[in-house]
């Protein structure tokens, strides 16, 4: 496993992480456990969970007892089932009550990356960010990032962390696959990658596999196979459209013809961009999960890394 900064920090993440999303929701405690144990067992050092993730902290909680020191676990709060009843979502009550929370559910008296899941325009940013810094000073937080910003309120953020002197964030957790682009909400953002490499925040893509497309798993004209995201996740079978199976006809030839395969190529792409600090992969099984381990060996030029995304966006033009 080779192992990259988090943007700026002195930490060092794998590059493959492990996305703690299905844990509890698609698998069940026994199979997550399992799953979590082969990762680390690989030298997957990075475990990626959130406040909303139902059962998921917990049972990286049971998981990691023992492995503590092992382990980098970023966790998240005020994402969007969060409760908006007397407070906002990023609101200081709301921080400081959920961070309390995770740590109780995570079994640990400190959260290596805490990250604001989505921006909250009920509450000023400030009043956020200052809440973030507390946890930080109280010892429960170790770094900060944020998820699903905008560029443009990356940038305000940033500013005002470095006008109070407060901890700035680190990293950028961000929609960002092979066929999509990078995307807030869905919505493209291409100047993301920029403004993150000049601010100095590593990015953490999700949804790398563009919801299981990228395995090449799916076929034209017939229903996704049961068990399978786009099968379980109505959102996800959205990602089955004529652009993005014309990408993976495109893109599977130029990755088997090198002795790997389209899953492999998807996440090798993301980690030749140097913006790039681990990707999330999710898995139901041990098997699944090290199949994308082998992509992190796979390292592309910066050649191969734009002869691939031309053969993507091809396909998105011609479309």
């Amino acid at each position: 496993m080779h192992y990259r900064p988090l943007g700026n920090s002195g930490l060092r993440v794998s590059a493959i992480g492990l996305g703690g999303n299905p844990f509890g929701n698609t698998a069940d405690e026994a199979s997550s456990i399992a799953v979590i144990n082969a990762a680390l067992d690989a030298g997957v050092n990075y475990l990626d969970t959130a406040d909303v993730y139902g059962a998921s902290e917990e049972i990286i909680g049971k998981a990691v007892r023992g492995r503590r020191d092992e382990v980098i676990i970023g966790s998240k709060v005020g994402g969007i089932t969060t409760q908006e009843r007397n407070n906002g979502r990023l609101s200081r009550r709301q921080i400081m009550a959920h961070a309390e929370s995770s740590l109780r559910r995570l079994g640990t008296d400190y959260i290596d990356l805490y990250q604001a899941h989505r921006p909250d325009s009920s509450t000023p940013l400030e009043e956020s960010l200052r809440a973030f810094e507390d946890l930080v000073r109280q010892g429960k937080v170790r770094y900060l990032g944020c998820c699903n910003f905008r560029s443009w309120e990356l940038v305000r953020a940033l500013w005002l962390q470095d006008r109070h002197d407060w901890l700035p964030w680190v990293s950028l957790q961000q929609w960002w696959n092979l066929v999509d682009g990078i995307r807030v909400d869905g919505v493209p953002d291409p100047d993301l990658r920029a403004v993150a490499r000049e601010l100095g925040l590593g990015i953490i893509p999700f949804f790398p596999l563009a919801s299981g497309v990228l395995t090449g798993k799916y076929a034209r004209g017939q229903e996704p196979p049961p068990g399978t995201r786009a099968s379980d996740v109505p959102s996800a079978r959205r990602q089955l459209n004529e652009t993005t199976l014309d990408a993976v006809d495109r893109l599977r030839p130029w990755a088997e013809v090198r002795g790997h395969t389209l899953a492999e190529l998807a996440i090798a792409w993301l980690l030749a961009h140097p913006e790039t600090s681990t990707v999330i992969a999710g898995a139901r099984s041990p098997e699944q999960f090290l199949q994308n381990v082998s992509a992190a060996d796979w390292v592309l030029t910066s050649e191969e890394r734009d002869e691939v995304e031309t053969l993507a966006r091809s396909a998105t033009q011609e479309a």
